[in-house]
């Protein structure tokens, strides 16, 4: 049985690694706060799998030094801790901000190009590439990029939309793609990245891109309710998304193109019911 250190026991995607893993990794779960990781020895351990990080939080001036010492500094710590002490494999997960929101499509050409001040993006690019730094024939780095990440209990954009979709009688009816990735899709793709030995650079995905008007649709029917959709709004989105950024976000396209990392092994509609139900 393979040996998994998960570095963030408190995080969301390391708890729903270790539920989903459970008989099938020896799993420690530790803290990146404080030096108890220091103490730990990464030999032990075929992964290091590297969840840490801030995220989910509204971004001020004076917390960018924190982004670039949690998301950067510490992470090219552990990795230096990592092969220092001849563990196999390093994975950090990154994120797809690292692109920003100028490029609505994406593949592996694409250049990573985060938003202006926006700094879990940056801290997320700068620390891959530092972290490249110490990638070799025996020390095997994966940097993974999900896109936004959806569960039970996850945080971020999923939840806002269950609210939206509780309230409203009426959205529209407006034509986008979003690359999003349910928690389980996630942690199984992840597996694959242990089980292979792999190293390189990965953007998962739900096997289906998602619109908006259709996620809000399945989210009111997991609570019994009918939302009626409409174009009515649709020249008046267009017209006023580029200025609105809570309509980029809302009805905007972002998506990974011929990215062949698409795992489904949960479906869409499915996926929505659990992240409500489960």
């Amino acid at each position: 049985m393979k040996k998994v250190l998960v570095i963030g026991k408190n995080s969301y995607i390391g708890k729903s690694f270790e539920w989903f893993t459970k008989y099938r990794y020896e799993i420690k779960m530790i803290s990146s706060r404080g030096d108890t990781w220091k103490s730990v020895d990464f030999a032990d351990y075929d992964s290091i799998l590297n969840c840490a990080g801030i995220a989910h939080i509204k971004a001020k001036k004076n917390m960018e030094s924190l982004y670039y010492m949690v998301n950067c500094d510490l992470a090219v710590d552990i990795a230096e801790k990592a092969k220092r002490e001849n563990a196999k494999q390093y994975i950090f997960l990154s994120s797809m901000a690292v692109y920003g929101t100028a490029v609505t499509e994406i593949d592996k050409d694409t250049l990573p190009n985060p938003n202006k001040g926006g700094f879990y993006g940056g801290s997320k690019l700068k620390a891959e590439q530092e972290l490249q730094k110490f990638a070799d024939d025996n020390f095997k780095l994966c940097i993974v990029r999900p896109p936004m990440v959806y569960g039970k209990g996850g945080k971020g954009n999923f939840p806002k939309l269950v609210k939206l979709a509780k309230v409203m009688p009426i959205f529209p009816d407006y034509p986008n793609k979003r690359s999003m990735i349910y928690i389980d899709n996630l942690c199984k793709f992840l597996c694959s990245l242990i089980d292979n030995k792999n190293e390189g650079l990965f953007l998962p995905q739900n096997k289906e891109y998602v619109s908006t008007t259709e996620l809000v649709r399945c989210i009111a029917e997991c609570y019994g309710k009918r939302i009626v959709v409409t174009k009515l709004f649709n020249p008046l989105i267009r017209a006023l998304m580029k200025r609105l950024v809570v309509l980029e976000k809302l009805f905007g396209d972002l998506c990974y193109v011929d990215v062949g990392n698409n795992f489904d092994v949960v479906g869409f509609e499915e996926s929505v019911w659990l992240s409500i139900n489960r």
